[in-house]
């Protein structure tokens, strides 16, 4: 056999293994969109905390508090605290002003979301008593909310799920290619993995930002104990290897804000990489005891951080190997080329069909002119590869944790306006 024949061979294969791994996903676009919700059971009021940790976030964090105050829900119910986290700007003086609870916190060798979330939520605990509050939501400091959201959360919570999360929209859909793909990621995950995976009885995942968790959950976990990389893909493989079932509540929207500087996105979607290896390697035969006892959420969430970065890897080496030895042989380097090439544009044409079927379906939730959203479907799966070295770089890289500039200030109501 020819060597091109078994680089064609070995590229193949690792199509197959893909596609093998990750066939079922595909069958979660009809079940979201002909699977109908159950009707929500009786509701009742709940009192909440909202977390809020916030990191050199003047800009935005007034905005964020400001939609809460502007809840359905009732403000005498909702209680907003803010970690201002190693800040050297005015965010905690910009929250307090707006109606916050504010906390201090000065640590610059434990450093990260979960480490802020731990030490909030333990001033919470000191300051009020245990049952004070009935759940706990979490948010990002450049997030606004639509102003049913967390009327909609909890008549989620009071069907009976203790961790739920939302649906994820952008602020900066329209800035570049790079929010673009960002964003257009978010949308299908919500839609077509959370809402999918909870219309058919499965454990959804949070995803960074917009979620709730229960008093009880508070209570299992021994507070936030939750400090890798990320800390929402560890909260939810903990939860869910230890039989939790994460809810989905489309119904309430939140917009955050996505890089537009690649350099900004590389250092963010390096450590989400060096996050999923490292939450894999703590996890991993708890994940493997679940499904082996039949747990298709713990199958589900191995898919959703392991397998995809293993192949990528192998497939980059393969390939790489394959060029090297033409080159030193003095071989054409052609037939490798146009393996890889084939390998890609499978890739391209299976990303560009997956941003379609997102993009009109979510035409609505998208607020930018008919041309970005059809333009931005073809530049959807470059976005994509540009994971292939940041996959690889995780590997081998010390990552840390590296905070992200926010600057739009806006709410949900003028970003419908915009569009």
């Amino acid at each position: 056999m020819e060597k091109t024949e078994i680089i064609e061979k070995l590229n193949f294969i690792i199509a197959a293994v893909f596609f093998v791994c990750y066939f079922y996903q595909l069958l979660y676009i009809p079940s979201a969109l002909f699977i109908k919700e159950k009707t929500h059971k009786p509701n009742k009021k709940h009192r909440f905390a909202v977390l809020i940790s916030a990191r050199n976030e003047e800009a935005v964090v007034g905005e964020l508090i400001k939609s809460i105050h502007s809840q359905s829900y009732g403000r005498e119910n909702i209680r907003i605290f803010v970690i201002a986290d190693n800040c050297t700007d005015e965010t905690a003086g910009i929250a307090r002003k707006a109606g916050a609870y504010v906390y201090k916190r000065y640590n610059l060798e434990k450093v990260g979301k979960g480490y802020a979330l731990e030490e909030l939520l333990r001033h919470i605990s000191e300051d009020y008593p245990k049952k004070y509050f009935d759940g706990f939501f979490v948010f990002d400091a450049d997030n606004v909310l639509e102003e049913n959201y967390i009327e909609e959360m909890n008549k989620t919570f009071c069907d009976g799920y203790n961790i739920i999360t939302s649906y994820r929209n952008s602020k900066n859909y329209g800035g570049n290619w790079i929010s673009a793909g960002y964003s257009l990621w978010f949308l299908r995950e919500s839609r077509y993995l959370n809402h999918a995976r909870f219309l058919l009885g499965n454990s959804c995942a949070v995803s960074g930002t917009g979620f709730f968790f229960s008093r009880e959950i508070f209570e299992k976990c021994g507070g936030w104990p939750f400090h890798l990389l990320t800390e929402d893909i560890e909260f939810s493989v903990h939860n869910i290897t230890r039989g939790e079932k994460i809810g989905f509540c489309k119904n309430a929207v939140l917009y955050d804000e996505q890089p537009t500087l690649f350099r900004q996105s590389w250092n963010q979607r390096l450590r989400w990489a060096k996050g999923y290896l490292q939450v894999f390697g703590k996890y991993g035969k708890d994940l493997l005891r679940g499904i082996l006892g039949g747990n298709f959420s713990c199958f589900d969430m191995t898919m959703n951080i392991m397998p995809a970065a293993a192949l990528t890897f192998c497939s980059a080496v393969i390939n790489f190997l394959a060029f090297a030895a033409a080159v030193f042989s003095g071989e054409s380097v052609f037939p490798v080329l146009v393996s890889f090439g084939e390998s890609l544009l499978g890739m391209y044409s299976t990303l560009f069909i997956i941003g379609v079927i997102t993009t009109a379906t979510e035409w609505k939730q998208i607020h930018v002119s008919a041309v970005k959203k059809i333009f931005y479907c073809f530049t959807f799966p470059l976005f994509m590869f540009t994971y292939i070295p940041i996959s690889i770089t995780a590997i081998f890289k010390k990552v840390e944790w590296k905070p992200i500039e926010h600057k739009i200030k806006t709410s949900a109501a003028e970003l419908k306006r915009s569009a």
